[in-house]
């Protein structure tokens, strides 16, 4: 199970109150990570597109965190959503490389 205190509050407050629920998914998502031969920066960036596919920004936001921690670049995590582009939508494309940059600091200017 990942290290809950250095999850964000709302995830250490869901461990505290169903910690058996919450070891099951973590061993859920490691189970599936080792299903194959993909590395786990490359799982992570997978996660990243469904989860911008959903719009889920809290989603983006931790593997966005856990794909830069494993050694993916920052233009890896932009392009894992970019790469999305003709499946889920310029719209939605836009708002997760908005919350990516949340995690890795907005783009600078020309």
């Amino acid at each position: 199970m990942r290290n809950a205190r250095s999850m964000p509050k709302n995830y250490q407050a869901i461990v505290r109150q169903y910690p058996r629920y919450m070891a099951a998914l973590d061993a859920v998502g490691e189970a599936a990570a080792s299903a194959g031969p993909l590395t786990a920066t490359t799982c992570h960036l997978v996660q990243i597109g469904a989860a911008a596919a959903i719009r889920s920004e809290g989603a983006v936001h931790s593997h966005t965190r856990r794909a830069l921690a494993a050694g993916a670049t920052r233009e890896e995590v932009q392009h894992a959503v970019i790469a999305a582009t003709s499946t889920i939508g310029f719209p939605n494309v836009m708002a997760a490389l908005s919350w990516i940059n949340d995690v890795t600091g907005r783009p600078r200017r020309s």
